[in-house]
C-alpha cells in the first residue's frame, strides 16, 4: 500500500483527517494564549495526578479558557521539553489535543504516539511558533478512553527520519481532570 494511502487510512480511523482541523482554526489561535499559560502564566485551578487544570484568557477571546496540562523533558535531553494540552472547544462539540513540540523537529514525519507502548499513529504538525511547532488532533471517544485506561503515553518527535526521541508521560490523572474541565 503506498504512504499517501495508508496515512490517509489512518489518520481517518483515528480521526485526526486534515479537514476536520479547518473548522478548529480558530481554536488554534486561543493556543498563543495556552502555551503561554503552559509556562505559567495561566492561574491553575486544580491538579489531577500529574496534569493540572489552567485557565487564562487568550488574546481578543471573550472569555476564559481552561486546560488540562502536562509539560515533560526528554530523559536524555534536558534542552528538548513538549507540553500536551487537552481541551473542550468554547461551542463544546469537539475535543482537542494539542501537542507543542521543540523548535527543530522534522515536520514531514509528525508526531508518533504510543500508548503503554502499542503504536496509535502519528499527528501532522499545524504550524510553529516561536516556542515551539504544534501538533493537533480532534480527539474521538476512542481515542479519549484509550487515554483513561492507558498508564503511560510516548509523545515521538523526529529530528532526522531515522532518530526519533521519545517523552514519557504519565497518564495519572487525565481522566479525572478532563472530566473537569469547563
Amino acid at each position: 500500500m503506498g504512504r499517501s494511502k495508508h496515512q490517509a487510512r489512518l489518520k481517518a480511523r483515528l480521526g485526526w483527517a486534515p479537514t476536520r482541523w479547518l473548522g478548529c482554526m480558530l481554536a488554534i489561535a486561543l493556543l498563543l494564549g495556552l502555551t503561554r499559560a503552559a509556562s505559567a502564566q495561566g492561574a491553575v485551578r486544580s491538579v489531577h495526578g500529574d496534569w493540572q487544570i489552567r485557565c487564562d484568557t487568550p488574546p481578543g477571546a471573550q472569555g476564559e479558557q481552561c486546560a488540562l496540562i502536562q509539560s515533560v523533558v526528554a530523559e536524555d535531553r534536558s534542552n528538548a521539553g513538549l507540553t500536551v494540552i487537552v481541551l473542550k472547544t468554547a461551542d463544546q462539540k469537539s475535543k482537542l489535543m494539542r501537542v507543542v513540540a521543540p523548535l527543530g523537529v522534522l515536520l514531514p514525519s509528525g508526531l508518533g504516539l504510543k500508548l503503554d507502548n502499542v503504536d496509535v499513529g502519528r499527528a501532522g504538525f499545524v504550524r510553529c511558533l516561536p516556542n515551539g511547532c504544534v501538533a493537533e488532533v480532534v480527539m474521538d471517544e476512542k481515542l479519549l478512553g484509550q487515554l483513561r485506561t492507558a498508564k503511560t503515553a510516548t509523545f515521538i518527535i523526529f529530528e532526522t527520519p531515522e532518530e526519533g526521541i521519545g517523552f514519557p508521560l504519565s497518564l495519572n490523572g487525565l481522566g479525572e481532570g478532563y472530566d473537569k474541565l469547563p
